[in-house]
């Protein structure tokens, strides 16, 4: 499929990487413009553009931006579009987020805020980038590390699903969108190496604070 990616930073960059090996089209974009990823097109095989191009080009489109740039991605093209949401909430980043403070949100649903009509799932922010790109192992291997998600749009998150699997990891569920809380910043299972039955109890032991 077509994987358009707003944000060339570390996490956009590993998944078009393994995308692209997955034998995927990808589409990389920043916030800076394409002529700063002019490198990317013959290093890594992908297409770059504008985020807008980005948003256009991808059958289903992953957002891999700090959490202070969400208000400007392309909401327009973005509208029943299949999005990966892979941001992160970050203090000492971002700044202060009273309602992600407070647990009234989470930072899915904060995001959706910014993108009616698009269809979010959470997934790709519960591990480091340098191990999604070296941690990858066979379907079935003992070893295999599995990797959250959660979503309310079924056929999402199944296109998630596949993408975990394609890159060497097992998929585990979460639930509903309301659920990603369960797998963000600072919770016991964040960017922790689980197996999938370690991470099914460790997200159903997850308690808010």
């Amino acid at each position: 499929m077509k994987i358009g990616i707003i944000g060339a930073g570390f996490v956009g960059r590993a998944v078009a990487k393994l995308a692209l090996n997955a034998g995927h089209q990808v589409m990389l974009s920043n916030s800076r413009g394409p002529q700063t990823l002019f490198s990317l097109k013959p290093m890594i095989g992908c297409e770059i553009g504008t985020a807008t191009e980005a948003a256009i080009f991808g059958d289903i489109v992953v957002i891999a931006v700090p959490l202070t740039a969400i208000g400007q991605l392309p909401a327009t093209e973005l509208a029943g579009k299949q999005v990966i949401d892979a941001v992160n909430y970050y203090p000492d980043r971002d700044g202060q987020v009273p309602e992600l403070d407070n647990h009234a949100t989470t930072t899915s649903e904060y995001l959706a805020g910014f993108l009616s009509g698009a269809t979010i799932t959470k997934a790709f922010n519960s591990i480091r980038m340098t191990d999604l790109e070296n941690e990858g192992l066979p379907a079935g291997d003992p070893q295999r590390r599995a990797l959250p998600l959660a979503g309310d749009n079924t056929e999402t998150k199944k296109r998630v699903a596949g993408l975990y699997d394609a890159f060497g990891f097992d998929a585990v569920d979460a639930g509903a969108l309301s659920e990603g809380w369960r797998f963000e910043r600072g919770t016991p299972t964040y960017c922790v190496l689980m197996s999938e039955e370690e991470l099914k109890a460790g997200l159903e032991g997850t308690r808010r604070e």
